[in-house]
């Protein structure tokens, strides 16, 4: 089971059991059978054909950030609290300018490397 956020409150077992109940006997929204998932297409074979090609390729476009060509590696890092305190103290996107103080470092340090 997944990491629960601070102050969730779960549901009784006699309301899921209720919920459970409710859902079952929804008419618009049967449960899946073995048959149904056997008959299942991906969208974007079913798309195109329901809401057009120009539709269907807007809603199939991946969402978010496009992937960087380079990815950044994700770490742990420790830092004393005056350097956070300082690159936090510009607003968003304090973990970029530390990134950027430290390649500048890098560059005018080569000797280092």
């Amino acid at each position: 089971m997944p990491k629960l956020k601070p102050r969730t409150v779960l549901p009784t077992p006699a309301k899921d059991a209720k919920v459970k109940r409710q859902m079952r006997q929804d008419p618009q929204n049967p449960e899946w059978t073995k048959k149904d998932f056997a008959k299942a297409r991906p969208a974007s074979e079913v798309l195109p054909g329901l809401v057009g090609e120009e539709a269907a390729e807007k809603l199939l476009k991946p969402r978010g950030r496009p992937k960087a060509e380079v990815a950044k590696e994700r770490i742990d890092i420790r830092l004393s609290p005056e350097v956070v305190e300082y690159f936090k103290a510009s607003g968003s996107g304090w973990q970029t300018r530390i990134d950027a103080a430290l390649r500048q470092f890098i560059a005018e340090h080569p000797h280092l490397v």
